[in-house]
């Protein structure tokens, strides 16, 4: 039995077919971010048991440097972003905002917020 597709370009989509937008970058750092907050609060989590059977955080000078602010800021703009993703996938849900537009809108503002929130809780941090 012969198929109707006839397209010769491949069906999966394709790096060297699409065009980068930025529902595409959105969705890079939705996993991104899943994956730098899980391993940040693993990390928070042994932490705070090495904290409460020693008495010391583990590391502190390192927490209190630039490179600890750093990567705060880092954890925070991953939770933040993942958070923002999460509401983004809430409003899919109810069927609003598939238009392309939209779309590629909603994922600056969110993209901005993160960064905006990160930076705010550095400033406070520092």
């Amino acid at each position: 039995m012969a198929s109707p597709w006839n397209d010769q370009r491949p069906m999966a989509p394709h790096l060297q077919i699409w065009r980068w937008h930025p529902a595409m970058l959105s969705s890079i750092l939705h996993r991104a971010s899943a994956i730098i907050s899980f391993i940040a609060l693993i990390l928070v989590g042994i932490g705070l048991f090495v904290l409460a059977l020693t008495g010391q955080l583990p590391l502190e000078s390192l927490i209190y440097s630039p490179l600890g602010a750093i990567g705060f800021t880092f954890f925070v703009f991953a939770f933040a972003f993942m958070m923002l993703a999460q509401l983004r996938h809430a409003i899919w849900d109810m069927g609003n905002m598939f238009k392309p537009e939209l779309n590629n809108t909603l994922s600056y503002a969110m993209i901005m917020l993160a960064a905006f929130i990160a930076g705010v809780s550095l400033g406070l941090v520092v």
